[in-house]
């Protein structure tokens, strides 16, 4: 059964363009189903995948529900499971999708919780107070997140060729390998300028590394390391709120369109394959409209 699923994981990457993230999470959605059944036999023959039908995925569904899954996670199991099964039959391995009638679980859409412009303001000044090589890092990955709206996997992936200082901007591959380059203001540029130039060589990269962003090892910084970091200046700010690398991309994405940047630009800047992802940071903006139309409109005075 884990050879049918690694054969749609490798058709994932390699025809698909998926990111190692996305097949990651189609690997552990797909096995943890592979465990359900492997229980459910109870030690005897598990059956093939020919023999998966629609009570099947309903029986597993149930079990989520019983553990306690949360709507988002249910949902996106099952569409791991359905795309799975498209591919089998695409494939001829299964004659029939047992998945084609099964609903997927209604998940409301949660808007992002951007941070203020004046807690991004705190976060940021809080990296400047060391000079350290790892607080130099710091300050240039915090102040290229909040000035780009980079993801975190596409920070972690930065190589020193991806930045131009000169011309101020930095190259990234997002999701499916799209590349795209993103302007960045003067202090990201600045921060960068100095990380690169009295930071990184301090930190004892492996010879021939080029990954941007080093740990203390001096080998590429993972995304959970970048967690932690941020997490610390938050706490060390006093911000009173959790702040995750997301919530600067967020931040980002608000605080353009706020200022009055068209919702194309932020598409693009985001990376997003469809302007409709980026439509729910329009709902977030309202309020500097309600108040301009206050000040404005003769009759609201």
């Amino acid at each position: 059964m884990k050879e049918a699923i690694d054969k749609f994981l490798n058709y994932l990457k390699v025809e698909k363009g998926f990111s190692q993230n996305t097949i990651v999470a189609y690997q552990n959605d797909l096995y943890q189903l592979v465990g359900f059944l492997e229980e459910a036999a109870k030690g005897g023959t598990i059956l093939p995948w020919t023999a998966f039908d629609r009570q099947s995925v309903l029986s597993y569904l149930t079990n989520l529900k019983e553990r306690r899954y949360a709507a988002t996670t249910v949902a996106r199991k099952v569409a791991a499971i359905k795309s799975f099964f498209s591919f089998l039959v695409a494939e001829g391995l299964v004659k029939d999708n047992p998945t084609r009638d099964v609903p997927s679980p209604r998940v409301g859409k949660s808007l992002p919780k951007p941070i203020s412009i004046t807690q991004a303001r705190q976060l940021l000044e809080e990296t400047e107070k060391r000079a350290t090589p790892e607080a130099k890092r710091d300050k240039a990955m915090l102040q290229l997140l909040y000035a780009s709206g980079m993801r975190v996997s596409e920070l972690v992936s930065l190589n020193l060729n991806d930045v131009d200082t000169d011309g101020g901007y930095v190259r990234c591959f997002g999701k499916g390998g799209k590349e795209r380059l993103i302007p960045i203001h003067s202090q990201a540029v600045a921060a960068l300028k100095d990380y690169m130039s009295q930071g990184r060589p301090r930190m004892k990269a492996s010879e021939g590394d080029e990954a941007l962003f080093l740990n203390r090892r001096g080998e590429r910084l993972t995304r959970q390391g970048l967690w932690q970091i941020i997490k610390g200046y938050a706490k060390a700010a006093k911000l009173g709120i959790e702040i995750t690398p997301h919530t600067l991309r967020h931040s980002f994405a608000t605080h353009m369109l706020s200022g009055g940047a068209d919702l194309r630009s932020v598409q693009e800047l985001l990376g997003h394959a469809n302007i409709s992802t980026t439509q729910v940071y329009t709902h977030l903006t309202t309020e500097h409209i309600r108040r301009a139309y206050e000040k404005s409109h003769p009759r609201a005075k």
